[in-house]
This record gives structure tokens, C-alpha cells and sequence, in this order.
């Protein structure tokens, strides 16, 4: 009844694959390596559910029992309603986490390194009565640990991992952390003291100057530094970039928006807002225009030694 569907589908994704992987070869050929990310949960209508919903916390009609969330923070009081299904952690175990290992060898068939999302959530997860209209009522649940990440570990020694650490973090989770030995983040704009005075990433960590979830740097530094000033934030901005590079930080992640140094207008996602994320595009002007000007950055603070 739905072989069109299904075909267009198959279509899309087999050109989806063929680009992506010239795209890589050609990455790897000029010495660079892809990161991706691997969301912690996936979407209610996707072939993962569709295909093994065994796996998820549903009910006899595959409608979830309880979603996903966490509680209240520091960006909505609220706390942030997901609501995707959680996994049956138990079956998920007792099958020898077969839909995990599936979903490693996938996401490393595109990747070099991967970041797992959420990575608190796997110490303890935040779960939320399906249907309720906000994260509040939720309650902390018991998640696979070092079981998981040990199977995957021991299934792809040759991948690299890193931890998306941040959030709250309880001693479980830090000690998680420490025993896998995935690098975790650290996020210019949390830092508990004024980077401008210098910047001190955490010992190993992987130093993020924004992420998708915050607001540009540019827009950061506007609102925190520079009493509104669009252009005196960006030139604080500018030099934090520059600052964050030259650390001892063993890798700095850059989004594109911070690299072109725009501000909160470019911003790519507000944490609980439902609608109106995920809009904004580079233009290929844009960013031919600050070429050269990064490449002399990154060779100055040696993060970089390739033709421009």
C-alpha cells in the first residue's frame, strides 16, 4: 500500500549516501575528521519505534507511557518537555543492546568521532507521565550506565567518543564519565569566571566557544559584556575566539555562526521554544569572505598548518 512512499524514500537516502560518503573522502583526504552527533532518544514516528518498539516504554497500542525531559534549569523553569519515548532499559540489556550496537555501526559508517547527546541520561534519565504539559512532574530514572557503554566500546574499539557532560551533573554521573574516559565539554559561556581575564579549559575537556543549544558568542558577549553593543560584543567575541585557540584545550569546537561572527539572530535553538529553530543557513559568500582570516587564525595559534 505504500511501496511509492517507501521507494521515494529509498531513492533519497541511497543519493543521501552516495554524496555523504564523497563528501567524507574528500574530507579524510585533506586530513580532516567528521564529528556527529547521536541524539540520546528518537522520534515517536520513526522506523526505530516502528521497527522494535519492544525496546521503548509503550503500551499495547504503541502509544508511550512516559517521555522524555528534563526538570527544571537554568533555561526554562519549566524544564524542557522532549517528549520522546524512553527505552526499556531491562529488555534493552537483556538483548545484549543489540539496537544500540545497530545504531553505532550506522552513525560510524558516516563518522569519525561521536558525540553522544545527553550523556547524563544514561547515569539517570528524566522521566515525564505521557501526556502531562510540562517537565515538572517528571521523576529521575534509574539508565544502563557502564553496561551500555562498555558493550559499545568493546563492539567499536576504533571509534572515538566524546560526552555531552553537561547539565546537572550528580557524582554518578562524573563518575561515569571518569571510568569510560570519553572527553566531555566544556562551554566558553558557562564558565564560572571572567574569560576575559584568560580562558582555563577543564584538563582534556573539549572546548566549545557556544553550541547549538546557547546564544552565539557574539551575542553572548553583546548582552553580557557589552551593555547591548552589537559591534563592542562581537570585537569581545573576536578575541575570545582567539583566546580559546591558543588554550591547551586539546580540540576547540567553533560553530559556524561564532566563526562569521554573527550575533543571537543567528542563533540556531532555544531549549523549550516548540517553534521557530533550526532556520538558520550559512551563505557560501558569507563564509568565503572569512576564509582567509581563520586560516591565519588557526595557524597562529597552531591549530592548523594546511594551504588556505
Amino acid at each position: 500500500r505504500l511501496q511509492k512512499d517507501v521507494d521515494f524514500y529509498i531513492g533519497i537516502q541511497y543519493l543521501f549516501f552516495m554524496q555523504w560518503k564523497k563528501m567524507r573522502e574528500y574530507a579524510h583526504a585533506h586530513g580532516v575528521s567528521l564529528i556527529g552527533d547521536v541524539p540520546i532518544y528518537v522520534s515517536p514516528d520513526s522506523s526505530d519505534i516502528w521497527g522494535s518498539p519492544q525496546f521503548f516504554q509503550l503500551d499495547d497500542q504503541c502509544v508511550p507511557t512516559a517521555v522524555s525531559g528534563v526538570p527544571p534549569d537554568y533555561f526554562s523553569e519549566d524544564g524542557q518537555l522532549w517528549g520522546t519515548p524512553l527505552y526499556r532499559w531491562d529488555t534493552m540489556r537483556d538483548d545484549g543492546y543489540g539496537w544500540w550496537i545497530r545504531r553505532i555501526d550506522g552513525a560510524g559508517k558516516l563518522y569519525d568521532v561521536i558525540r553522544i547527546d545527553h550523556f547524563r541520561g544514561l547515569d539517570t534519565y528524566w522521566a515525564v507521565p505521557y501526556g502531562d504539559k510540562t517537565a515538572k512532574t517528571g521523576q529521575w530514572c534509574k539508565g544502563p550506565g557502564m553496561s551500555l557503554i562498555r558493550a559499545l566500546t568493546g563492539w567499536f574499539p576504533q571509534l572515538e567518543f566524546i560526552a555531552e557532560d553537561l547539565g546537572y551533573l550528580t557524582p554518578g554521573v562524573r563518575a561515569m564519565a571518569s571510568t569510560c574516559g570519553f572527553p566531555g565539554m566544556d562551554v566558553l559561556e558557562f564558565s564560572d569566571y571572567d574569560v576575559r581575564c584568560g580562558i582555563h579549559p577543564t584538563p582534556g575537556k573539549i572546548l566549545y566557544t557556544s553550541t547549538h543549544d546557547t546564544s552565539t558568542l557574539a551575542g553572548w558577549c553583546t548582552r553580557s559584556f557589552a551593555g547591548g553593543d552589537e559591534t563592542s560584543g562581537a570585537e569581545v567575541a573576536a578575541k575570545l575566539m582567539g583566546d580559546a585557540l591558543a588554550s591547551d584545550a586539546p580540540l576547540v569546537m567553533m560553530p559556524l555562526q561564532d566563526v562569521l561572527g554573527l550575533g543571537d539572530d543567528a542563533r540556531m535553538n532555544v531549549p523549550g521554544v516548540a517553534t521557530g529553530n533550526w532556520t538558520w543557513q550559512a551563505q557560501e559568500a558569507d563564509v568565503a569572505e572569512v576564509e582567509e582570516k581563520t586560516a591565519k587564525l588557526l595557524r597562529s595559534t597552531h591549530r592548523f598548518w594546511g594551504e588556505a
